[in-house]
């Protein structure tokens, strides 16, 4: 029984184009597609992570002003990654995204691996992203005066951190340490949880079962609206902006390539989402041309947006006091205007967040039951996990499967270690594509290619090396749980996936 044995491109393509019960409705226009993209990748990396690329924290050094250059070289590493993704998306318009590309390339074996890895950007991805979110939510109740009871708006970690630490706390996180300490307590432990994360969870999960034509407008409507916000506190951080920021307190690179490079592979996070649009390929109205120009358009769009924010943060604020959770609103509290003005400044930013971060979670819920969707056709996954709505044409039991993981985790998990998981995860799934597509250019060359990458080989080539070297830039640590993860991934392979697989079946028939 081979492991390399691959799914046929012409099968594939078969699938693409099925219709009746047991597939998905195809609804999906351009700029729907382009803002499912936009949609899952401005959201809480720009909104968090960018601070503590900036100012550096306790295990790694801050860019400084030059975040802008740290976040233009993560997008040139995207970008390589995004042209591989629009070839494969163009040519196999199906629902698998990473997983399935890997399939038709490189093996059953290899598209396990990374159809296991996916959980890890996408589910794994959410979690941190529901977190971020909650974090924003009871930030935002705050300044309107409401709160939640510290026990239930926060993880039990985290509290504890914050009860412990020696440094000035900001009156919510004053607020927050007091978790558990006030807990109620069952048998001696204290019951500490995030609650707003599992109820956004709920409710985007709820959404998703309906229809995919219904999340896909609540999520352009979330995009117009959070694109105007950011485009607010861009004008108000031009308003209160000061140059000479942008080189004082050690200069504009304060702490050298090593800053720079650090700062790309922890901003790389706010990139991760425009490769969750390959997901939907399969519900795309002409995905031929659709996917390719959502996949590239969200990833432009994106950039531009995310340097226009670096831009205005470090000339609003010293870098080096950006390291904060919330750097958007830091930057605002320190830029010296008027307190009426910054508090409702603040209030609207803090109401940009909660709906960027809500389109985040729809669309990495959106995609995430996709990959276990096509997973399960192929029958590496129980047939229970193919299953589709007979009304609503969605995979309704994966995603109430996975809303039931990301809610129930985001419950208890420190948001840290998510995002690093998320982060490798989301790397090694590029460089697999990447390879993938130079695979299948040699085995398949007279393949009919709606898109194809230009530059190639050196397209594949650059955006494996570039991804490559964000991936050397992490903690140790990540790199021990994601093989520890894989190896886990690999048991359930060969106790199940590589026994039932359906390709094996019906290869062993032809024997």
């Amino acid at each position: 029984m081979s492991l390399m044995r691959r799914k046929p491109v012409d099968v594939l393509q078969a699938e693409s184009t099925a219709t009746g019960e047991g597939t998905l409705k195809r609804t999906l226009g351009p700029w729907s597609v382009t803002f499912l993209g936009v949609g899952a990748v401005i959201g809480a990396g720009i909104f968090t992570a960018t601070g503590s690329a900036i100012a550096g924290g306790s295990q790694h050094l801050g860019a400084g002003p030059a975040i802008v250059v740290s976040m233009v070289i993560t997008a040139i590493a995207c970008g390589f990654a995004a042209l591989c993704y629009a070839e494969f998306a163009a040519m196999v318009p199906v629902a698998g995204s990473a997983y399935t590309y890997a399939y038709a390339s490189l093996g059953e074996l290899v598209a396990w691996i990374i159809g296991w890895d996916l959980i890890i950007e996408y589910a794994i991805g959410n979690v941190a992203v529901a977190i971020s979110w909650s974090g924003y939510f009871v930030d935002l109740l705050d300044s309107l005066g409401l709160r939640l009871p510290a026990w239930m708006a926060i993880d039990y970690r985290t509290a504890h951190q914050l009860a412990l630490s020696t440094e000035p706390l900001s009156r919510l996180n004053t607020y927050l340490a007091t978790a558990v300490e006030t807990a109620p307590h069952v048998a001696g432990v204290p019951i500490v949880f995030n609650l707003p994360s599992v109820a956004i969870v709920a409710l985007i999960t709820i959404l998703l079962v309906r229809g995919v034509k219904e999340s896909a407008r609540f999520n352009t409507a979330m995009v117009i609206l959070k694109l105007g916000i950011i485009g607010f506190f861009i004008v108000i951080g031009f308003v209160f902006y000061h140059p000479e920021n942008l080189t004082a307190f050690g200069g504009f690179a304060p702490n050298g390539w090593e800053g720079i490079g650090t700062a790309a592979a922890i901003v790389f996070f706010a990139y991760i989402g425009f490769d969750a649009v390959s997901t939907a390929a399969e519900e795309t109205e002409n995905p031929q041309k659709n996917m390719p120009f959502g996949i590239l358009m969200s990833l432009a769009i994106c950039t531009v947006v995310y340097v226009l924010v670096a831009i205005t943060m470090t000339g609003m604020a010293p870098w080096n006091r950006l390291g904060t959770a919330e750097p958007m609103l830091t930057a605002l509290e320190l830029s010296g205007g008027g307190a009426g003005l910054i508090s409702v400044a603040r209030l609207i930013v803090g109401v940009g967040a909660v709906v960027a971060m809500t389109s985040v979670l729809l669309v990495f819920q959106y995609g995430q039951p996709r990959i276990f969707f096509s997973m399960a056709r192929d029958g590496l996954l129980p047939p229970w996990a193919a299953k589709v709505h007979p009304r609503f044409r969605t995979p309704h039991v994966t995603t109430i499967l996975t809303g039931l993981f990301v809610g129930g985790l985001s419950a208890f998990a420190n948001i840290n270690e998510m995002v690093e998981l998320t982060n490798i995860g989301t790397l090694f799934a590029f460089v697999l594509v990447s390879i993938g597509v130079l695979v299948l250019r040699y085995r398949d060359p007279d393949r009919e290619r709606p898109f194809r990458a230009p530059g190639s080989p050196v397209t594949e080539i650059l955006s494996v090396l570039a991804c490559a070297y964000l991936m050397v830039q992490l903690p140790r640590v990540t790199w021990i749980r994601f093989v520890v993860w894989l190896v886990i991934g690999g048991v359930i392979y060969w106790s199940y996936g590589m026994r039932r697989s359906r390709l094996a079946g019906e290869m062993a028939g032809q024997v």
